[in-house]
């Protein structure tokens, strides 16, 4: 791989255009190429992103992994598109950088951990609380076992996504795109964080969901029993009456609570 990482980019929708963004203003990362069927969002990244209207575009993924020379890519495109990308980006030899969730079943999430594991490439989801500072010293102080067990651990997130999305008619809405509503979506950050600060691994889980009449799931009330006894209850709640997003986290263990 050359000192400097080029980047092909598989979507080019608003979260696309702030990874692009980025890209530009890092040192030894260059974008070389641009994945959209969309000539909307791709006139939209033109606006955005420093030198994007002269790279070379296109409508499909696939062309764009032949034609161009590259070391990575980024995938920022609805959620079912996901599976077919990454396995698209192995077999051509690629890093991977794929927006969350890496896909939407068991059955691809399985594929593409055993191809990954093969590949010899680095593939990261950007489920980026990872470095977070105060979730890194949650993750610390717990598998230290400083604190002992972890008895019981609630989780809660809310969120006007129904309003914005559902409303919005997004392509999130709509379950042949998103694969999901809410607990899909930002809902899956509270799943991903709370697996990695206490490195359990779920045993039994019950869940009630609520469309609210729509496609895809908008409240999820989530209860879990962890190998080892630990109890869990996830709320995401995607129907609120305010603008931005509510969360909280906390943890008990036998010496302690973060």
């Amino acid at each position: 791989m050359s000192e400097t990482i080029r980047v092909g980019a598989i979507g080019s929708g608003g979260n696309a255009r702030g990874h692009m963004r980025r890209y530009d203003a890092m040192e030894g990362v260059e974008l070389v190429a641009i994945a959209d069927p969309s000539e909307a969002a791709l006139k939209a990244a033109f606006e955005v992103v420093p030198g994007a209207d002269e790279l070379p575009t296109f409508a499909n993924h696939k062309d764009m992994l032949k034609e161009v020379e590259m070391d990575a890519v980024m995938i920022s495109t609805p959620h079912t598109l996901h599976y077919e990308q990454i396995m698209d980006a192995f077999a051509a030899d690629l890093h991977i950088l794929c927006e969350k969730p890496m896909v939407c079943n068991t059955t691809h999430a399985k594929r593409v951990i055993e191809t990954w594991k093969k590949s010899g490439k680095v593939m990261c989801v950007s489920y980026q609380r990872h470095t977070t500072g105060a979730f890194r010293y949650c993750r610390e102080r717990i598998t230290s076992g400083e604190l002992g067990k972890v008895l019981f651990i609630n989780s809660l997130q809310s969120q006007a996504w129904y309003q914005s999305q559902v409303g919005g008619n997004t392509w999130r809405s709509q379950m042949k795109w998103s694969g999901g509503g809410q607990l899909n979506d930002s809902g899956s950050h509270l799943i991903d964080i709370v697996l990695w600060m206490t490195d359990l691994q779920p045993a039994e889980v019950f869940a009630y969901q609520d469309r609210l009449g729509s496609e895809v799931d908008i409240l999820s009330a989530i209860d879990v029993k962890f190998d080892g006894g630990a109890l869990c209850t996830f709320s995401v709640v995607g129907y609120q009456s305010w603008k931005g997003m509510f969360e909280e986290t906390t943890i008990w263990l036998e010496k302690g609570q973060l």
